[in-house]
């Protein structure tokens, strides 16, 4: 590992800030796709060609065998509206998507060009579709259609340096509808009102037992037709997440329950928003060894929090997969996220040292 810190840091920052400065709200990330294409080219990589979802491929090292997979992901949770103005200062880089996942992005390449020049092969993806309602379309897509075998995936999320995330917290989303014929405020002032049974379904389902490991959070509603009507239409968007696939799986059951209380005249039905899948990783699996090694070598802190990214769609495949970080920082999803640029160097040999560890544990 010939190059020095000052080098690797400085290209993945510059980077970082290129790609960040470029909007890619999910299912817009076209623009980012095209800068991430030339970079890969003009590294010097093999096969580096856009997919038919939009996810960018490259192979950073040919071998033999089944390959492992870094990825990162090129959408965001903001749009155009929002300035993507990079601010940086003498340890911080501050501006949309920084952490989440420019760096990310930025770092893949610089990770693989410290490996040796042979072993099992690895190749980059950029993913399109991971944030929000995207419901992890790109990865999904391209582990249902890789260019070669795979043997273990890596999702790199900017910020989560310390963390080997094995296990993929499972979504659950859908908008609930409520529907009625509607009436005058007054007139019909006992008609039930759409607005009305919404309100308490939210109250209900946020206040049943739920054990540990899950979440339930309402993120929208709406409806109504007027401050003198009975509402004949009203929606809320509910998100359901667990640890474990058979508890969010007994959640949705029990969201079906409390919706079969709706009677008539007011109808009911749920749409559904999305899903991501639950799933995990052995921990005694030589990917994770490797990343704990890694981690360990360096003197950084390990946790490992369950955590919602790429690395769900390998999950649901059943193609091993952990998530790792590059380096700290905070904000995610908000204009002022920011990360730390001292840890990057850090963070991106200890990527590639992962991979390394890994192609050693396999033998």
């Amino acid at each position: 590992m010939s190059r020095t810190t000052e080098t690797i840091a400085a290209r993945v920052l510059d980077r970082t800030i290129e790609l960040a400065q470029i909007p890619a709200p999910t299912g817009e990330e076209a623009a980012r796709a095209a800068l991430v294409t030339a970079w890969w080219k003009a590294d010097g990589l093999e096969h580096v060609r856009r997919d038919e979802t939009g996810n960018v491929w490259a192979c950073a090292r040919a071998g033999s065998g089944a390959a492992v997979v870094l990825c990162a992901h090129l959408d965001t949770v903001f749009g155009a509206d929002v300035s993507h103005e990079v601010r940086s200062d003498a340890s911080t880089l501050r501006g949309p998507s920084v952490g989440d996942d420019s760096i990310g992005v930025a770092s893949l390449q610089s990770a693989t060009s410290l490996l040796r020049p042979t072993g099992m092969p690895v190749w980059l993806l950029g993913s399109v579709g991971e944030e929000g309602l995207g419901n992890l379309r790109g990865a999904s897509a391209a582990l249902d259609a890789p260019p070669v075998p795979i043997s273990a995936f890596i999702a790199v999320e900017g910020n989560y340096l310390g963390r080997v995330s094995i296990v993929g917290l499972g979504s659950a989303r859908r908008r609930i509808r409520v529907s009625g014929p509607g009436g005058h405020a007054w007139e019909a002032m006992n008609a039930p009102s759409a607005v009305h049974r919404v309100a308490e379904l939210v109250t209900e389902l946020t206040g049943m037992p739920r054990p540990t490991g899950t979440s339930l959070n309402v993120g929208g509603i709406g409806g109504g037709e007027g401050i003198n009507v009975r509402a004949r239409e009203a929606w809320f968007d509910l998100e359901l997440r667990a640890v474990d696939p058979a508890e969010l799986a007994s959640m949705v059951r029990a969201v079906g329950d409390r919706l079969a209380t709706v009677s008539e005249p007011l109808t009911v039905r749920q749409e559904s928003l999305g899903d991501r899948p639950a799933g995990r990783v052995d921990p005694g699996h030589p990917l994770v060894r490797a990343a704990g090694d890694a981690l360990g070598e360096v003197g950084i802190d390990i946790t490992s929090p369950a955590t919602s990214t790429d690395a769900n769609a390998a999950h649901a495949r059943g193609v091993p997969a952990i998530a790792l970080g590059i380096t700290t920082g905070s904000g995610e999803h908000t204009p002022e996220e920011w990360i730390d640029t001292e840890p990057i160097d850090a963070g991106v040999r200890t990527l590639a040292r992962t991979m390394e560890r890994f192609e050693e544990f396999s033998k």
